[in-house]
């Protein structure tokens, strides 16, 4: 595959996986030919995910597994991106609502996990993100250290994720629990439309040049991308239908049928 004039001149593709580079458990036609063209075209490429319930570590090996060449560095995710902001922060104690990956992505920033401990509700900082073994307590505890002046960070607004059965409750809609019942809105929401995750982004690259968000929802991915004050390319292999691309204010930069049509130049402009 060869990579199309006006595609070549970014230099930095922000891929975002589920719709764009894989639906459920299949490569959509052409992606993985189309990574390697770009990456075979001198650009560097980072996936780019708001899914908070596994560890990027999981992601290589999905993306292995289906053909793409990827490393641990090359994949954001808004767990990572909860991490970056909060490493340069001063220690202290974290309680979080989430699965083991961002537990893990918290520590690692520094932060002292309290999770089942008698410190919970005294903690500095509240994580919340969805995961599946969300129980009641969580909320609780959550709830009464906001109450008690932790600051309250969220890994996305996502109210749902798709899933095979239909969508289940996202990390947007545990946070919004926790916003309701304490009164507090969160001080940082870091995953996609939001700006954090386009900066933890950025923090990867390697070079300067010209970026380009690659997604497939309109006020999830195109959204962000505009926040983050960088181009966008539209692809229709998700949820998003080329009529409600059309009807798009403001358009993307790009609009493609995939990601495998937009690499080979098959676009229409924004």
């Amino acid at each position: 595959m060869t990579v199309s004039a006006r595609i070549r001149r970014y230099d930095h593709f922000l891929l975002d996986l589920d719709g764009c580079v894989w639906v459920g458990d299949e490569a959509c036609e052409g992606a993985v030919e189309a990574v390697a063209a770009l990456r075979d075209g001198g650009a560097s490429v980072l996936f780019l995910t708001n899914d908070v319930r596994h560890a990027p570590e999981d992601f290589v090996r999905k993306l292995w597994r289906l053909g793409f060449q990827a490393s641990l560095a090359e994949v954001v995710t808004a767990g990572a991106a909860v991490q970056f902001h909060l490493s340069g922060r001063d220690r202290g104690t974290a309680f979080v609502v989430g699965s083991q990956a961002l537990v893990d992505h918290v520590s690692a920033a520094g932060l002292r996990i309290v999770n089942r401990t008698p410190f919970a509700t005294r903690a500095d900082v509240v994580v919340v993100g969805a995961h599946d073994d969300f129980v009641y307590g969580e909320l609780r505890t959550a709830t009464q250290a906001v109450l008690r002046g932790a600051e309250l960070i969220g890994a996305t607004r996502d109210a749902t994720f798709p899933m095979p059965d239909g969508p289940w409750p996202g990390s947007g809609a545990v946070l919004a629990a926790v916003e309701a019942a304490s009164g507090r809105r969160a001080s940082l929401v870091v995953g996609k439309p939001e700006p954090p995750l386009y900066e933890a982004a950025r923090d990867r690259l390697r070079r300067s040049g010209r970026i380009l968000a690659v997604g497939d929802v309109l006020d999830v991915d195109v959204a962000g991308a505009r926040r983050a004050g960088i181009d966008s390319a539209l692809v229709l292999t998700g949820g998003t239908t080329r009529e409600q691309a059309d009807a798009a204010d403001p358009r993307p930069t790009h609009v493609a049928d995939s990601l495998a049509a937009l690499v080979a130049g098959r676009t229409s402009a924004g």
